[in-house]
């Protein structure tokens, strides 16, 4: 009885992690201020809202461990840093459903990548999935029956794509540092996209003209503490009671309720053409993670 009532309370912080998720695009695009700042400022917010976290839990940083990891934390803090930079950009081009799409071509770009990383084996299913998510790509592109001259969508799709090869990278080095704790891993992460960002943003942006009012500086507030610190304590705190393949599975509900705000909440343009195109990315990026029969 006590597992199943741990396993429901994992699974209640699964689904209330990556419920929140699925709103970080549809915040994003409501806060006007320039992508490179925003995503600085989640960076700061979210790693101190961690820190203070593990503090209140007396659980000790493992600065040993960390130490040993640090230079491949810091490479997936840089791909965590750039694939926030480029998603929030992409949102300045192209719908919060388009975004989240291409930004879960992901774990494609895994699978492709797994036989020369992790010397695993390309399957006839994963090849099948690839092909699939790439179709889906195509429709959600508009590439199809559509004049790109100057078409901001396509530019939306290209960033939120290069955004997704910077989310690959951050997947593959997570693997790679495993043995490192999930919370000290993720402050190390998000500090690294500060101490990235901060510099880019400054250099690039005249923070003397972005318009902080009340309201863009609690939208602020919320995601740098809602959607990033909460979710990731609820994300990494679900996965003690749940099977790893579960808690891939079920995180495939983000991009189906982003869809869902960019097209009900937030009234974003959607064509058939971009509902095929998401069905067909996220059902076989969710196919892909399902385990094989074995024979």
């Amino acid at each position: 009885m006590t597992n199943q009532t741990n396993s429901g309370k994992s699974m209640g912080m699964l689904l209330g992690a990556v419920t929140i998720f699925s709103t970080v695009g549809a915040v994003g695009k409501l806060i006007s201020i320039p992508a490179a700042f925003l995503t600085l400022f989640r960076g700061i917010i979210g790693s101190l809202f961690l820190m203070l976290l593990v503090a209140l839990s007396g659980k000790k940083f493992a600065f040993d461990i960390v130490k040993k990891n640090f230079w491949k934390l810091v490479a997936s803090g840089i791909g965590m840093a750039m694939n926030w930079l480029l998603y929030f950009e992409s949102l300045n081009y192209t719908s919060v459903a388009v975004a989240i799409v291409c930004n879960y071509m992901a774990p494609i770009i895994v699978v492709l990548a797994s036989p020369f990383v992790f010397g695993e084996k390309l399957t006839k299913k994963k090849v099948i999935c690839v092909v699939t998510a790439l179709i889906g790509i195509v429709f959600v592109s508009g590439l199809i029956g559509s004049d790109l001259s100057g078409s901001s969508n396509f530019i939306g799709v290209i960033i939120a794509l290069i955004s997704a090869f910077f989310y690959a990278e951050m997947i593959i080095m997570n693997k790679v540092v495993s043995d490192v704790p999930a919370y000290d891993k993720t402050i190390v992460q998000m500090i690294t996209v500060a101490v990235i960002v901060g510099p880019y943003a400054f250099m690039t942006q005249d923070i003397s003209t972005v318009a902080f009012t009340p309201a863009v500086i609690a939208l602020i507030i919320y995601i740098g503490i809602v959607n990033t610190g909460i979710a990731y304590a609820l994300y990494f705190g679900s996965m003690a009671g749940l099977k790893a393949q579960t808690v891939a599975i079920i995180s495939y509900i983000d991009p189906i309720l982003a869809v869902f705000i960019s097209a009900v909440i937030m009234h974003e343009p959607m064509t058939l053409m971009t509902l095929i195109g998401a069905a067909l990315v996220i059902g076989s990026t969710l196919i892909s993670e399902l385990p094989e029969k074995r024979k």
